[in-house]
């Protein structure tokens, strides 16, 4: 099996991340925790002109079909760019609309979104009852039980750590899918949303630990670098380790749900925990390290700090992973966290 990525897969992710360090993120998070969606809006487009959201959407909507390797190293660089909105939802809501059937009827969405012109949002029973960004959402998905609605945005939604993300709890809508089949849907659309957030929080972990480098080596106190003593080097090495060892996981994980090998309702929680738990650690260190500044708004930072606690929890916290891993079903996984911590 191979788990390094290909001549053109790396190229494919270097041009997303060439794309993104030159559009200014943060002044579109902080845009959107103001109430403004404007440039969020616009980054996707520019996304969408480097084909990744195409990568969960069909053929006969202009997108690849479900390619998971190729869609995780593109979350890695989403997520190092700490990029706002559902990622992780639309991916899994694209895939959800052509499993069931419903996207031959909503066919609309799928085509705005390998465009960057539409963004979905996605609610399934695995993760809670909360859509995120729904006010920034065209098109609001979820299940109850074996029926697939399409809802409008339900009023006022509930804050989460990350400033860039609303929380809210659909209900009813247009019908767009019932039966058996929605259920199994469900289930592999919600793989596709663990395997994106693992991604997300490993390369927000990637982000936060860069940046913490840096930092250390030009921050001073008794005459020296912070970064040359020993205590700082082995907190550094330790994320390091965690964010090294998380990454073969990821992969592995998304080998499995290309080729729906029989382990991948383990190998998805194990990528989901172990990424989830380095981004998480980079975070803490990042914040220590830093001091004050760390959390403070006006620096760039803490966009991605809040950004890594809030990816941990999302599609399964550690503990639920851990138990989805003993049972070998992502679905087995239950969210404990309340909606502030989402």
């Amino acid at each position: 099996m191979r788990f390094l990525p290909s001549t053109e897969q790396r190229d494919f992710a270097a041009g997303l991340d060439a794309l993104l360090a030159a559009s200014d993120v943060p002044a579109a998070i902080r845009a959107r925790a103001g109430g403004d969606p404007a440039p969020v809006r616009a980054l996707w487009r520019r996304l969408a002109a480097s084909d990744v959201f195409a990568l969960g959407c069909p053929e006969r909507f202009g997108g690849t079909g479900l390619m998971p390797l190729e869609l995780a190293l593109a979350c890695v660089e989403l997520g190092r760019h700490a990029v706002p909105g559902p990622l992780a939802e639309t991916f899994a809501g694209s895939v959800l609309l052509d499993d069931t059937g419903a996207a031959d009827e909503s066919g609309r969405w799928l085509d705005q979104v390998v465009r960057g012109e539409a963004v979905l949002t996605l609610a399934l029973p695995v993760n809670g009852p909360y859509a995120p960004d729904a006010d920034l959402a065209d098109g609001l998905l979820h299940v109850d039980g074996e029926t697939l609605y399409a809802a409008e945005p339900p009023g006022q939604g509930l804050p989460s750590l990350d400033p860039a993300r609303r929380l809210f709890r659909p209900s009813g809508g247009t019908l767009l899918a019932a039966g058996p089949r929605v259920t199994e849907s469900a289930a592999h659309a919600a793989e596709v949303a663990v395997l994106c957030t693992a991604a997300l929080a490993l390369g927000t972990g990637r982000r936060l630990l860069a940046g913490t480098v840096e930092y250390v080596g030009s921050r001073v106190q008794f005459g020296t670098p912070i970064g040359g003593f020993q205590a700082v080097k082995h907190r550094l090495a330790d994320v390091l380790l965690q964010l090294e060892f998380a990454e073969p996981l990821l992969y592995a994980a998304a080998l499995g749900l290309r080729d729906r090998s029989p382990g991948a309702g383990r190998d998805l929680p194990a990528a989901k925990a172990a990424c989830g738990e380095a981004g998480y650690a980079a975070a803490r260190a990042a914040l220590q390290l830093h001091g004050a500044i760390g959390y403070t708004d006006e620096f760039d930072l803490s966009l991605w700090i809040r950004r890594a606690r809030v990816l941990r929890s999302a599609w399964g916290a550690p503990s639920a992973c851990r138990r989805a891993v003993l049972t070998g079903h992502v679905t087995a996984q239950k969210s404990t966290t309340g909606p502030l911590v989402r």
